[in-house]
Parts: structure tokens; C-alpha cells; sequence
């Protein structure tokens, strides 16, 4: 399934307001929410999902009349956040921002104390974006960063990822597997720190979003080269960056999703309530500009797309990681 096929169109945020009068008159939720709401970021602070809920949060802050606070839990490539998430009440107060890693995670983690698609309910998709190939400033091209790294003195060029088994990883595989390159993939806790590194020349490379890369690309510290996928970036600030598919490495379609979810049994009219919100909030011109800044493509679902999209993404990256060959360890 397709993430482009999710636009956020007037109707659905019609059709979400009569849903709103509709479920307004529930007393089950009529005071929600009347205390903080907490979102679990699994990563640390500074990579694009930090920034991504952020925009969220301070939307929703102003909506809700609420504060909506951003816990950073990171740890076990993204996943020891979640699973406190799972085991977390159901009852809208607690919601967590998963992404593509997540779906694929069973064919790379074994023994993973949580179940995607079993120990939550969705909310909505946020939003898609394209990994980056970021390198050194001081790489003029993409041809002339395969030349240095297919014959690099010492062994294989050092390759960034955010943890073992997280999408810059399986990226950065998929990378290695259709260039015929060997690289040393060296895993990070998060985003911010691989990209630190990347700044100082301790790795030659790394896969990460706009988002993650922004700020150290703009500085002129960091470079990007291309993007994943088959079509050009419609985000402005990545329009000019050539796709793989373009330099020639036509297995390389792969974006990166943020999706808002709740655990399992929240009820339903506090997770519409929230989706609505959510819609809302994503169509708020400020909100469109500031996403867009971190190459961010805003997307909105239903929770039965949303649903579906996941059971989907979930059973074609399990494939591909076997492809790759990374295994549960």
C-alpha cells in the first residue's frame, strides 16, 4: 500500500467534523482531555522524529487546551521506547510516534517484548519522507563518493546508522547490496549523535532524513547527495537532490513514515478525537511550512488505513531484510 494514496483532503476533515458532532454528546470523553498528554519519542532528542512530534506537540498544546509533552525514551534501536508505550494505560494520555523500523522489526530483533500491529490502536499517519545520502562537505558528487569508498585505505568506509535493525541501517545495507560496496556499519543511539559524527569525519556516510540533517547541512558541515525512491522529492529544499533510481540503483525505493498510535483498547472516541486534532493540525499552513523545512510530506489516514498500511509495510520490509540478509538477533 502505497503512502501517497493518504493526502489530506478537505472532505476528510469535513467528514471528521460531523464525526466530531456526532461523538460530541458520549459522556465518556466529553472532559478529555483534562490533564497533560505525553508522546513517547523512542529516539533521542535532535533526530527528525524529536522534531517532528515537536511540531505536533505545540500544535496540540494550543488545540487541546492541554499541555503535550515529548518524552524522549531512546534505546534498543528505537524500541524500548514503544514497548513502554504498549505497557502504557489506555486511556489517551499516552501515545508514542512509531515509524517504518518499527513495522519491520520482528525479522531483525528477536524476542521483541511488543507486537505492532497486536498492543496498539492506530491513530493517524503523519507524514513520509525520503532518506538522505549524507556525506562530508568535502565530497564534490555522488560518482566521486563511490570512488573513495570502493578503495578506502584501512578496510571498509565506516557507515553511520541509527542502531542495528533501524531504516538507516537496512538502508545502508540495501546501499551496500546494490553497489557492490562493503561498509562498516557502525550503529548510534539515535540520529543526532550519528550525524555529530559524521560532521567530525568519524564515518564517511550516513542515511538519515532531511530532518536529522537539516541544521548541519545548512552550516555547510555535512552534504547531501541523493535520495531514495523512484521520483524526485516534492519538499522544495530536496527537489534538486538526484534519486538512486536516477544514478542507476533501481532497488532503492524506500521512505521513511511517522504514524501516531495509542495502546491497545483506548477508546475509540478518544483516539478520533485525537485524529481529528491530528488532521487539523496538519493542515494548519504553519504547521505545513515547518514540516515541509524537515522534508516532510504531510500524509492523513483513517485508522482503518492506517491499520492497513502497517499489516502492508510490515509484510514487504520483513521480506526485504531477509533479502539483505539481516537476521532476529
Amino acid at each position: 500500500m502505497s503512502v501517497s494514496k493518504f493526502p489530506i483532503k478537505r472532505r476528510t476533515l469535513l467528514a471528521g467534523s460531523a464525526a466530531t458532532l456526532a461523538l460530541g454528546a458520549a459522556p465518556a470523553w466529553a472532559a478529555y482531555p483534562d490533564k497533560p498528554i505525553k508522546i513517547i519519542v523512542p529516539w533521542a532528542a535532535g533526530g527528525s522524529t524529536d522534531a517532528i512530534t515537536r511540531v505536533l506537540a505545540q500544535r496540540l498544546s494550543d488545540s487541546l487546551k492541554q499541555p503535550v509533552v515529548v518524552d524522549n525514551k531512546p534505546g534498543g534501536a528505537g524500541h524500548v521506547g514503544i514497548d513502554q508505550a504498549a505497557k502504557s494505560a489506555p486511556d489517551g494520555y499516552t501515545l508514542a510516534i512509531v515509524e517504518l523500523s518499527h513495522v519491520y522489526a520482528p525479522a531483525v530483533v528477536a524476542n521483541l517484548p511488543y507486537d505492532i500491529l497486536r498492543d496498539f490502536t492506530p491513530v493517524t499517519l503523519v507524514g513520509t519522507s525520503p532518506m538522505v545520502l549524507f556525506t562530508g562537505p568535502e565530497v564534490s558528487d555522488f560518482k566521486s563518493f563511490l570512488k573513495s569508498v570502493s578503495n578506502p585505505k584501512g578496510g571498509p568506509s565506516p557507515m553511520a546508522n541509527s542502531g542495528t535493525g533501524s531504516i538507516s541501517h537496512l538502508v545502508g545495507e540495501l546501499f551496500s547490496q546494490e553497489t557492490k560496496v562493503k561498509f562498516n556499519m557502525v550503529p548510534y543511539r539515535g540520529g543526532a549523535p550519528a550525524m555529530v559524527d559524521l560532521a567530525a569525519g568519524q564515518v564517511s556516510s550516513y542515511f538519515a532524513t532531511l530532518a536529522t540533517g537539516s541544521s548541519l547541512m545548512a552550516s555547510g558541515k555535512v552534504k547531501a547527495l541523493a535520495v531514495t525512491g523512484r521520483k524526485r522529492s516534492d519538499v522544495p529544499i530536496l527537489r534538486s537532490l538526484p534519486t538512486m533510481t536516477e544514478l542507476g540503483l533501481k532497488n532503492m525505493d524506500v521512505a521513511q513514515w511517522w504514524a501516531l498510535v495509542a495502546p491497545a483498547t483506548t477508546p475509540l472516541e478518544v483516539t478520533e478525537r485525537l485524529r481529528l486534532e491530528l488532521l487539523s493540525a496538519m493542515s494548519d499552513l504553519k504547521v505545513v511550512e515547518r514540516m515541509s523545512a524537515l522534508g516532510v510530506e504531510m500524509k492523513g489516514t483513517s485508522r482503518d488505513q492506517l491499520r492497513g498500511f502497517l499489516r502492508s509495510e510490515s509484510e514487504r520490509w520483513r521480506t526485504l531484510a531477509r533479502n539483505v540478509g539481516l537476521k532476529p538477533q
